[in-house]
């Protein structure tokens, strides 16, 4: 199959930081290729020069249908058909399904809306990919899935011959990750090339026929995906190699933290009861819908139960506000961190003592330079926080090192009960292996923790205990050692 693109040669400096160096790959059209490495491996930038947001260096090739390039910008990368949909997927909240889709042909000079040609475009998009959207919804109304459906029909409104999605799993359940995979095979097949970036490697095996890896800005290698799995392609991306063993620690000794009993919202989920002892993490999966997220929202006071209990160390609780459930000493790290675990624009020190100003407030209500220096500066050193100037702004850092900022902002209230909702998102296996690694740390040091994922290697691997939630009810529990990922996975699909 011919290549619709091919870089030669392509590198890219700032400053003295070389991102990108002499860096080849080839992209065929109707082939699924991935993209692969670790935060900082150059994948951002590479992805910028070929939609033309950014310049290479002098000397490299870009060819696209066999007409050489030597650089690229936005408007002629758009008209050779190369389309990029980011992991925020950069659509209007505040438009239509049908405006977001058909927002291409709008831009530029000033026009009248051909509200009947625009309706139609977006129509004949859907019905390219099969999507079953109502035109005039909101897209802020829509779920992250059929947001990012919406996304990709905008890409096949503006023809594109290249689509290049980056991390598009990050925010998906199983289900709608294996919907999404359905759906590229399907653009394959109409001859669309896929670039598809993703840390959940599994991901990566499954859709690819042949996988780039990048590594500190260079190319260590292009693969045959049939030749991959994912231990191979984290030893490739990173130079280490990485094996999980299920926990044998035994916590049935331990003090209970945090008891559940038959705590119950009406249409959410039925009769929940569990416990949770110091020291202790315990898994909770499930597919979407099946109420792991409002069970753990309650819990923080955000979404209140109709009926049941809630007790901590033993006394009872009837949370009203998340507020109250931070004064009681339980955490809660969301799964949305971008959008509701930290203040992208400020600085890392001030994400870090959000929870806790008011204990380093002086006298006259103000918090002393020095105390925020140091409170700031400790958990930066306590969680490994890569950050060289704790005042940059906290977009900045990595995903790893941005989930670590987030665990450091909960840890400085000293929590009792700390509940991780899907803490790995987005996040690249080494950060995985880092966060885990915080997880089991503050576990050793009596913090009862609630782990909340869909992926079955990351609660089967990182919890003593696994609970399963099925339609709002627990339908089994498993402990790992005593078990198997394929036990674990036919439960939560039964």
């Amino acid at each position: 199959m011919a290549n619709f693109l091919e870089l030669q040669g392509i590198s890219k400096r700032f400053g003295g930081v070389v991102a990108l160096r002499d860096v080849d790959l080839s992209l065929a059209a109707g082939e699924v290729h991935c993209l692969v490495g670790e935060n900082g491996s150059g994948k951002s930038t590479l992805i910028k020069i070929i939609s033309g947001v950014l310049a290479p260096e002098p000397g490299g090739r870009i060819v696209i249908e066999g007409r050489e390039y030597p650089h690229l910008d936005p408007v002629h990368s758009t008209a050779c058909g190369i389309q990029v949909i980011y992991q925020d997927l950069s659509l209007f909240p505040n438009l239509t399904v049908a405006e977001n889709i058909s927002i291409a042909s709008h831009l530029g000079r000033p026009q009248v809306v051909n509200w009947k040609r625009l309706r139609a475009t977006a129509a004949a998009a859907m019905a390219r990919i099969g999507a079953s959207l109502d035109p005039d919804e909101r897209v802020e109304d829509l779920s992250i899935a059929n947001r990012q459906l919406v996304a990709i029909c905008r890409a096949m409104a503006a023809d594109a011959k290249l689509v290049i999605m980056d991390e598009p799993t990050a925010s998906l359940s199983r289900h709608e990750v294996d919907a999404l995979i359905r759906l590229v095979a399907d653009l394959k097949r109409h001859g669309i090339c896929i670039v598809f970036v993703s840390h959940r490697l599994d991901e990566v095996m499954e859709i690819a026929e042949r996988v780039t890896v990048l590594r500190d800005g260079a190319k260590v290698g292009e693969f045959p995906a049939r030749e991959m799995d994912d231990k191979k392609l984290a030893t490739l991306m990173t130079g280490k190699s990485f094996a999980y063993k299920t926990s044998l620690t035994d916590s049935t000794t331990a003090d209970v933290v945090l008891s559940v009993s038959h705590l119950t919202r009406t249409g959410q989920y039925e009769d929940v009861s569990l416990d949770i002892r110091a020291g202790e993490i315990v898994g909770l999966t499930g597919l979407l819908g099946s109420g792991r997220t409002e069970f753990a929202l309650s819990l923080f006071g955000m979404n209140r139960p109709t009926s049941g209990e809630i007790r901590l160390n033993g006394k009872p609780l009837a949370l009203k506000t998340n507020a109250q459930a931070i004064e009681e000493g339980i955490a809660y790290v969301s799964e949305d961190r971008l959008n509701l675990g930290l203040v992208l624009e400020q600085p890392i020190s001030s994400n870090i003592l959000v929870t806790v100003l008011d204990k380093l407030t002086n006298g006259i209500g103000l918090v002393p330079e020095q105390t925020r220096q140091a409170t700031a500066q400790h958990w930066i050193k306590e969680l490994a926080i890569k950050a060289p100037n704790a005042d940059n702004a906290v977009r900045t850092l990595s995903g790893g090192n941005q989930q670590r900022v987030v665990l450091a902002k909960w840890m400085a209230t000293a929590p009792k009960l700390l509940i991780l909702d899907s803490p790995t998102v987005g996040v690249d296996i080494a950060a995985k292996d880092g966060i885990y690694e915080v997880v089991r740390a503050l576990a050793a040091k009596g913090v009862a923790i609630l782990l909340i994922s869909d992926e079955i290697p990351e609660v089967f691997y990182h919890s003593h205990r696994v609970l399963v939630m099925r339609g709002g009810k627990l339908v089994g529990e498993r402990v790992p050692h005593e078990s198997s990922e394929e036990e674990l996975q036919a439960m939560v699909d039964a």
